[in-house]
């Protein structure tokens, strides 16, 4: 990777330990208003949180530590560090997305400085860049065929299909093209804090809305970009079905006609709410498509090394 940027602030069993991570809720109200894709995002009065009374908690509790973000497979698509910037949006249309993630050592509670974090997540219509080829949910799915099969296999399988899921687990694969949009790698300050600017992901079959994230410590940054180092925390986060649902009604959205699986149907997602990944978000709820701020903050065990 290239790139000349060089950041200012350059229960028991362990296995158990490994499914669950600890995590600090992120604080502080923050507010979304209308906002065109590119524009920052401010707070406003008009401004409608979603996620009710545990969101306004969680904001007043910085710094009490909780058990909640999940490790979770990394997927087929990651592309490691390609680009080293903020805003991942380049040309892709959706609706503005500002994604803001705390890092914090679980076990001390004290954000990590200067760690490498990484997103990646499809476009609206479903596709990964890098994986153009593939189609949509590059290459786990796409829209279904339609029309009555005219080739009916009959008897008695012989075998399990092999390979990932559509969208989900190992196996990682190629790229098949330059593009690589939606995609980020950016440090987080003093603070622990990192944004994104992006857009609200789309879907393809099998796979709830979802973004990748990765947490790497102990490298170096250089001119030519973030290099060694070990990946402590490999996640996805998650957006609920209310937000999803108002998403699908704005275009390019609405155009994608890939059934969709419901944060529920997925099989990936861990069911345990923000400890799983699942974000706060704030929005107009009568006005979507004018933005949303995302956020929550992670707890690593940063000695750790978990690839997904």
């Amino acid at each position: 990777m290239t790139d000349t940027h060089t950041p200012e602030d350059a229960q028991s069993p362990d296995e158990k330990r490994k499914l669950a991570r600890r995590t600090v809720l992120a604080a502080g109200s923050v507010a979304v208003t209308a906002v065109g894709v590119g524009s920052a995002f401010a707070a406003s009065d008009a401004t409608v949180a979603e996620q009710g009374t545990e969101a306004a908690a969680a904001s007043a509790s910085e710094g009490g530590c909780y058990t909640l973000t999940s490790e979770l497979v990394e997927g087929p698509y990651y592309i490691d560090a390609d680009k080293l910037r903020q805003d991942v949006t380049e040309d892709q249309e959706g609706i503005p997305l500002f994604l803001t993630l705390k890092v914090i050592d679980a076990d001390t509670c004290k954000p990590l400085r200067n760690a490498a974090v990484d997103i990646w997540h499809c476009n609206a219509s479903g596709i990964y860049s890098g994986y153009e080829e593939m189609g949509s949910g590059g290459g786990g799915g796409g829209t279904p065929p339609t029309g009555t099969p005219t080739d009916v296999p009959t008897g008695t399988p012989t075998a399990l299909p092999s390979g990932p899921p559509p969208g989900g687990g190992g196996g990682h694969q190629e790229p098949t093209d330059d593009t690589r949009y939606l995609r980020g790698t950016w440090h987080t300050d003093r603070h622990g804090h990192v944004g994104f600017k992006t857009v609200f992901p789309g879907w393809y079959r099998g796979r709830c809305v979802h973004i990748h994230v990765k947490v790497h410590v102990d490298g170096e940054w250089t001119d030519a970009g973030y290099e060694g180092g070990h990946t402590c925390h490999t996640g996805q986060l998650f957006f609920d079905e209310k937000s999803v649902l108002l998403s699908a009604e704005v275009e390019p959205y609405a155009s994608n006609t890939t059934t969709r699986t419901t944060l529920d149907e997925d099989t990936i997602y861990p069911d345990n709410g923000h400890a799983g990944g699942l974000l706060y978000l704030r929005y107009d709820r009568h006005h979507i498509a004018r933005g949303v701020h995302a956020h929550l903050t992670l707890g690593v065990e940063p000695d750790d090394t978990d690839n997904g």
